[in-house]
């Protein structure tokens, strides 16, 4: 089992251990289960580490690790975003001996970065679980697209903007969401779980979801294939009919637990 840097700071994370450190610029959380599972596989999510983590939790308690890195959160799943990803996947891939293929686990904003990374890096993206997932930027934090149903963020705009070198003008021409790619990754064959509540106000899922939903299947691939289905375009969504942006996740995790058991039993 690899060893953390002497200075990691180690806590109890559910039935494993957290090790928080850096190494350079980049910053790592880790949770380590008290015994990996062959092949050790990996779920890596791009923000709020420890938050509404019951997946997290049942993925630990079967051997599987928990990444995080927070020099990549808050920066809206843009391409600096994703070079850090790709700095640290190396890291994590060739230092802790992870799979080289992992879930990207999208909670809200960082639904941007988990499919953003998969666009870029398909090879390296067993699957993702998007909960509650930011799909474009006009939707949040812009709150401008069409229909204008998103309350978008003020704050968050900004810094959006400049994280991605837009401006007011320029995004109204941007192509580069997840909405757009949502064809290509279902091309690429990876696997997609969403968890949603209807009646989200922040993130409201006929800007986000139902559409990323309705072009996910590829060209040639059969609507509703079976998770382990090599056809592409597998997708599976869950509604919440009653929720609004939170909780997330499931008081059962058992539906997305067992879909991300079968793609890594099936395709790994």
């Amino acid at each position: 089992m690899p060893t953390p840097p002497s200075d990691a700071v180690a806590s109890p994370y559910h039935s494993g251990t957290r090790f928080d450190f850096a190494v350079g610029d980049h910053r790592f959380v880790i949770a380590q289960p008290a015994q990996p599972a062959n092949g050790r596989p990996w779920i890596w999510r791009p923000e709020f580490f420890g938050a509404f983590d019951a997946v997290d939790a049942a993925l630990l308690q079967r051997g599987w690790h928990v990444a995080h890195c927070p020099s990549a959160a808050g920066r809206f799943g843009s391409p600096g975003a994703v070079d850090e990803w790709d700095a640290c996947y190396h890291y994590l891939t060739y230092e802790w001996n992870l799979c080289d293929r992992f879930v990207a686990e999208g909670f809200s904003r960082g639904g941007l970065l988990a499919c953003n990374f998969a666009y870029r890096f398909p090879q390296r993206v067993l699957a993702m679980y998007n909960d509650a997932p930011v799909l474009d930027i006009r939707s949040w934090p812009g709150g401008f697209r069409a229909g204008k149903k998103g309350p978008g963020d003020a704050a968050c705009w900004p810094q959006c903007l400049a994280a991605y070198g837009l401006d007011e003008h320029t995004v109204l021409d941007f192509h580069d969401n997840p909405l757009d790619r949502a064809q290509t990754l279902a091309a690429s064959g990876i696997p997609a779980i969403h968890v949603v509540g209807d009646i989200d106000a922040v993130v409201p899922v006929e800007e986000n979801t139902a559409i990323f939903e309705q072009n996910y299947h590829a060209p040639g691939s059969t609507p509703g294939s079976t998770p382990g289905s090599t056809s592409g375009g597998t997708i599976r969504v869950i509604h919440k009919p009653d929720c609004d942006h939170h909780p997330h996740s499931l008081e059962d995790p058992t539906p997305v637990v067992d879909f991300l058991l079968d793609i890594w039993n099936t395709r790994r």
